[in-house]
C-alpha cells in the first residue's frame, strides 16, 4: 500500500462501558403487530420498483434452477423528523454483509443484496472505504492516468468477479436508508422469494434498530431548541416490532433463514444466540463479539449433532488478509444443502 501516516480510529467504542443486555428481550411480533405496523407507516414510495425488480430476478434464477440468498447489510437509520436533519443511527459500515456477497456469488448463489445506501457494497468494499484515497491506486503514465502497476493484478481478479456477476445477472443492489425503509423492502422482497421454498436462503447482517419514532410522531420540520427546557431534547421511542417469526412463519415459509447477534459481553453470547432460535424458530444464528467479529464467529443451531460450532481464524491468517467470511459461507451453505435435502 502507499506510505501513509498512522491511521487515528475513532469508531471503536469503549467496551468496558457496554450497556446491560441481560434486561428481557421484546415480545415477538404477531400478526396484529405487522398488520399495525404496515397500516399506520407509510411505505417508500419506490416500493413498486423494488417489487418489480425483485420479481424479475427471482424468475430470471428460477428458470434455471439456481439458489437465491438475500443478504442485509449495513445500519438503520432512525429519523427525528420528517424533513431529516437529525437521526440516529446504527453502527454498520456493511463490511460483513459486503464481503459475504461476494462469497455467496463466488460459490454459485445470486445474490440480492439489500443494503443501506452509501455504505460498502461487493468488490467496490476494496477500494471505497479503504484507508487509502482511490487516487493512491493510480499512476500518471506517459502523461495518462493508469492503474499502479504494482495494484493492477489484484484489481484485475476484483474487476474480472465483478463483470461475471454483472453479466451474468447475478447481483441485485437494493438500498435503504431508514428502519421503515428496511421493514418494508424486507417484506416485499420476502413474499417474493416465497415462491422459491427451500431454494432461498436469509442472510441477515443488517444491523436493524431496536427502537424507531412512528410517522404519528414525527414532526415535519427540523426540531428547534426550546428555551424553555433548557435546550434538552427528549424523544420517546417506540420499540421495533420483531418482525423475524413473521418471516419465518407468514412472509417466507420453507426458506432457510440466518440471523446474527452481535454481543460485547462474552458470557450471554450464546445464551442470547440460543434465546433467539426459541423466540423466532429459525434455522441457525451466527454469534460474534464486537471485538473479535473479524476474528471469530460461533454457529448456534437448535437441531443437529454439533449445536454449537466455533470458527477462528488463526493471528497468521489475519496477518495475511484471510477473512472470516471465508470461513463463514462455505458453512453456511452447507446449512443450506442440508436444509434442502431434509425438506425435498
Amino acid at each position: 500500500m502507499p506510505n501513509a501516516a498512522p491511521i487515528i480510529h475513532t469508531s471503536a467504542p469503549e467496551t468496558d462501558q457496554a450497556i446491560d443486555r441481560t434486561v428481557p428481550d421484546f415480545p415477538v411480533a404477531q400478526s396484529s403487530d405487522e398488520d399495525n405496523y404496515f397500516q399506520t407507516n407509510t411505505a417508500p414510495q419506490y416500493l413498486d420498483e423494488l417489487r418489480k425488480e425483485t420479481s424479475e430476478f427471482i424468475r430470471f434464477h428460477q428458470a434455471t434452477g439456481k439458489k437465491v440468498v438475500l443478504v442485509t447489510s449495513g445500519g438503520t437509520t432512525v429519523p427525528l423528523e420528517n424533513n431529516t436533519v437529525r437521526f440516529i443511527d446504527n453502527f454498520s459500515a456493511g463490511t460483513r454483509g459486503a464481503t459475504s456477497a461476494e462469497y455467496f456469488l463466488e460459490s454459485g448463489y445470486a445474490v440480492i443484496f439489500l443494503h443501506r445506501e452509501f455504505s460498502l457494497l461487493p468488490y467496490s468494499r476494496h477500494y471505497s472505504h479503504t484507508t487509502n484515497c482511490f487516487l493512491d491506486y493510480m499512476a500518471e503514465i506517459d502523461g495518462k492516468i493508469e492503474i499502479n502497476p504494482k495494484y493492477s493484478k489484484s484489481m484485475l481478479e476484483i474487476y474480472q468477479k465483478y463483470q461475471h456477476a454483472r453479466d451474468q445477472n447475478l447481483l441485485l443492489v437494493l438500498p435503504f436508508t431508514t428502519v421503515n425503509q428496511y421493514l418494508f423492502s424486507l417484506k416485499v422482497i420476502s413474499k417474493e422469494l416465497h415462491q422459491l421454498q427451500t431454494k432461498a436462503l436469509f442472510y441477515l447482517a443488517a444491523a436493524v434498530s431496536d427502537f424507531f419514532l412512528p410517522m404519528s410522531k414525527l414532526p415535519e420540520h427540523k426540531i428547534q431548541a426550546q428555551d424553555h427546557n433548557g435546550g434538552k431534547l427528549v424523544v420517546n421511542l417506540d420499540p421495533v416490532p420483531k418482525f423475524l417469526r413473521r418471516l419465518v412463519d407468514s412472509w417466507a415459509p420453507g426458506a432457510m433463514i440466518t440471523s446474527f447477534k452481535l454481543e460485547t459481553d462474552e458470557n450471554i453470547l450464546l445464551k442470547k444466540a440460543n434465546q433467539a432460535l426459541d423466540r423466532y424458530c429459525h434455522q441457525l444464528v451466527i454469534g460474534n463479539l464486537l471485538q473479535t467479529r473479524k476474528k471469530e464467529i460461533v454457529f448456534v443451531k437448535k437441531e443437529g449433532e454439533h449445536p454449537v460450532v466455533w470458527y477462528r481464524l488463526t493471528d497468521e491468517e489475519l496477518a495475511n488478509g484471510v477473512e472470516i467470511e471465508s470461513l463463514i459461507i462455505p458453512n453456511v451453505i452447507k446449512e443450506h444443502e442440508e436444509w434442502i435435502r431434509l425438506h425435498k
